[in-house]
């Protein structure tokens, strides 16, 4: 690096136009001849299609077309699968179910009309005649002899058993001084991104080109998944990601309308639009989390803890969505030893078809449920034996380390050292003085709790070869090709594919690092199939860890080649020159140097190139990381528990979070305060509920509560900077650390305001009412 542009706070280049309603979204796309699909979807959660009628729909004014599933079936092929664990049951996925539904939300007819009103009311016309059949909605009844089955090829409602084990849990729960059990449930959420799924596909029979505008994560596995399920020619596909209204992982799959909206516009030549309304969006796009756990922990009255066991059902709702399989094991089961040394660790995962809408990745993914789970038996542990909760985090922590540290769960942390997050989070909150200061409270009637929160994340997923081993149908590297242009200018082409995470700002103040430039010079291209080669996208806080690192590798490759051209025009020898703060001179003689700029233009000009050396400056790289890399952290939350009421309100909260080195520290503290507001959310509000019959109870806004700003009190921020290993610019990911840490910090600082009424645990959301409860029936 040759600036300080790396590691300082700079506002997101992105934000203006964004602000200002000058950005492009789905919708905004406007096609001639465009024609508007709407969906007709199934109102029952299980149900054999016994007959469809769409005569009426077809004469209404505008249609175009209307189709059934038995119409498509042979076009739209199933959707697939992109990562499983050995023996899990492949179901089909019809994207328009043609013999039975098995959700609400199903699609079951397609209606293509010239405007998206016309389109809506055709839909209401038509008919469907179902034969209702029982849902299965609670993962622990559905799995059991006699419970209505979903898929054929799905015995028992199973989708797959998984295990991790490492040491003897067995053993050590035999010889343990102390044991304490629990159920923990980690509720179902709805993700809710600012802006809903939309997709925009335009064929050109002239070309055979399908272009696809579409609200994603991942556009090039968008591309690839929509040529194996279509059949059409990859290259023939052209997807733009244009700005993309949030995701938190929600946008992270092929989905049924991709491949839906691509059929039809192929099938009448015009341009099709689908755009998910927010209702719609309950139903049909991802949920997240979604476990109910049996949990274990055991160890010694002096604080050593020395097992855990879990026996965790997963609900993967009615079908395998793109990566379900992976989140509640590799995401969730290899996360269980957190920042311990925990000896002796198994658990078992039993994913579970249900009724219900398919479970994905959400903001965590796996890291949220592990980190609740883990963080919630030390605190039962800690009330266990009467031990400070604090104190038993730091007797279990991992020493530190820099290069490497096995752990029970059979794989190997990057760098660690969290006694000094914990010490640091606790010197900010004034811990020793709010324990007197809750003392004090409570004689007047008061209830103040604290909670602590210590987590390690797997993020940055790799390499791409240990993941194949674990069933991923696609690699996890990351491409980046920089180009310089004769002027000095530069652009940055990216495979991660940023949806508000400011990788047009990181980036660039990347590459003007490396080449020492102004960031106004650099320009950064994401999102667009045709313009960007091959790349994975952006999921699992990967973009600066793999994709930052595959853009520095590029540059390392351009100042290599530049420093040899720069060498030529200063008639020295390739080894003496050096390049620094955007110059190129000869060791010692930093007065007679060259500018990046001027090497630029000269590698354009064929007379000043060393011999045999090819005009211009552009590099591509690909990163493979040898291992993931691990961020980690303490969190702390301070609430307050209306006595009356059962209202918890936030009263401060406080993080110390270690990421490695920072590139833009501004944009780092945005993703924590967004994290922390999620992980509140799921601690203190959001829950998705269904009904015995499948149907969603919390299908809106007006019953599916999402906390506003109001709800939240200023954050307090701070970091620690343990470097990772695992790829040369030392970071860690960022993007879901507090959302991971935050929901048990929440809730352990319920619990312990709640000690005075002994309340051991309760299931979030913490909610008025449940906490009210739990203290009346202690007055009882």
């Amino acid at each position: 690096m040759t600036t300080t542009l790396f590691g300082s706070s700079i506002k997101r280049r992105e934000d203006p136009r964004l602000i200002t309603g000058r950005g492009t979204y789905v919708d905004d796309v406007r096609l001639v001849g465009l024609l508007h699909l709407f969906l007709v979807r199934s109102p029952h959660a299980h149900a054999k299609i016994k007959r469809i009628n769409v005569t009426a729909a077809k004469k209404m004014p505008g249609v175009v077309a209307v189709y059934t599933g038995a119409d498509l079936k042979d076009k739209l092929g199933s959707v697939p699968c992109g990562w499983v664990v050995p023996d899990t049951k492949e179901v089909p996925h019809p994207p328009i179910a043609y013999e039975k539904v098995r959700t609400v939300g199903d699609p079951v007819a397609a209606v293509v009309a010239t405007t998206r009103e016309a389109a809506a009311d055709a839909a209401a016309a038509v008919d469907v005649d179902y034969e209702v059949l029982p849902a299965v909605v609670d993962m622990e009844k559905a799995i059991k002899p006699g419970a209505a089955q979903l898929h054929d090829g799905a015995p028992n409602n199973v989708a797959f058993v998984w295990e991790v084990k490492g040491g003897d849990a067995d053993a050590a729960v035999k010889s343990a001084q102390v044991r304490v059990k629990e159920r923990i449930v980690n509720q179902r959420l709805i993700p809710n991104a600012m802006e809903t799924r939309g997709v925009v596909a335009d064929y050109n029979p002239g070309t055979n080109q399908v272009t696809v505008w579409t609200s994603t994560q991942i556009p090039h596995l968008v591309r690839l998944l929509l040529a194996l399920v279509t059949g059409h020619p990859e290259h023939q596909i052209r997807v733009i990601a244009p700005e993309v209204g949030g995701g938190f992982g929600s946008k992270l799959y092929l989905y049924s309308e991709e491949v839906i909206a691509f059929t039809i516009a192929k099938t009448l030549g015009r341009p099709v639009k689908w755009i998910e309304q927010r209702q719609e969006n309950y139903m049909a796009t991802t949920h997240g989390r979604d476990h109910i756990g049996d949990v274990e922990m055991v160890g010694n009255k002096d604080g050593t803890i020395t097992g855990l066991r879990a026996n965790i059902y997963a609900n993967m709702g009615a079908y395998l969505s793109t990566f379900a399989p992976a989140i509640p094991t590799y995401l969730f089961g290899l996360m269980l030893s957190g920042p311990y040394k925990t000896p002796n660790i198994y658990c078992k995962v039993t994913g579970v078809f249900t009724s219900t809408t398919p479970v994905d990745a959400y903001r965590g993914a796996g890291r949220p449920e592990a980190t609740y789970l883990i963080e919630r038996m030390v605190d039962r542990f800690a009330a266990e034996i009467g031990m400070d909760p604090a104190e038993v985090r730091r007797k279990n922590f991992l020493p530190p380390f820099k290069d490497g540290q096995a752990v029970t769960t059979n794989v190997s942390y990057d760098s660690g050292n969290y006694e000094p997050a914990l010490d640091k989070a606790l010197n900010m909150v004034g811990y020793k003085q709010f324990r007197k200061e809750q003392a004090e409270a409570r004689k007047k009637g008061k209830y103040l709790g604290i909670g602590l929160s210590s987590y390690v994340e797997i993020c940055g997923v790799a390499p791409s070869a240990v993941a194949y081993a674990l069933g991923a149908r696609a690699g996890v590297w990351e491409s980046s090709l920089v180009r310089v242009h004769p002027t000095g200018k530069v652009t940055v082409f990216t495979g991660s594919s940023g949806h508000g995470q400011g990788h047009e700002t990181t980036f660039a103040q990347l590459a003007a690092s490396e080449f020492g430039i102004p960031m106004d010079d650099v320009e950064v291209v994401h999102g667009d199939t045709d313009k960007v080669q091959m790349g994975t996208g952006t999921f699992g806080s990967r973009s600066a860890v793999v994709g930052g690192t595959a853009l520095h590798m590029s540059a390392e490759k351009i100042k290599d080649k530049a420093k040899k051209i720069a060498a030529n025009l200063l008639e020295a020898a390739a080894a003496d020159v050096v390049f620094e703060n955007g110059k190129f001179f000869v060791k010692g003689a930093p007065a007679k140097a060259k500018t990046f700029q001027e090497v630029a233009l000269a590698s354009y000009w064929y007379a000043s190139l060393p011999e045999g050396t090819e005009p211009g400056l552009e590099a591509m790289s690909i990163f493979d990381p040898k291992n993931f890399t691990w961020p980690f952290g303490t969190h702390i939350a301070v609430v307050e528990v209306d006595g009356d009421t059962g209202l918890v309100k936030l009263k401060r909260y406080v993080c110390v979070d270690d990421v490695g080195r920072v590139i833009n520290p501004m944009i780092v503290d945005g993703m924590v305060h967004g994290g922390i507001a999620q992980g509140v959310g799921q601690a203190l509000q959001e829950e998705a509920v269904y009904g015995e019959d499948g149907q969603l109870l919390t299908g809106s806004m007006l019953d599916y509560a999402v906390p506003t700003a109001e709800d939240f009190p200023n954050y307090e921020t701070a970091r620690t900077e343990t470097p990772s290993p695992a790829n040369p610019l030392g970071v860690k990911g960022a993007g879901e650390t507090a959302t991971i840490a935050s929901s048990p910090a929440v809730i352990n600082a319920v619990v312990d305001a709640l000690a005075p009424f002994g309340v051991k645990h309760l299931n979030m959301p913490a909610k008025p009412e449940k906490v009210w409860r739990l203290m009346q029936a202690a007055k009882r």
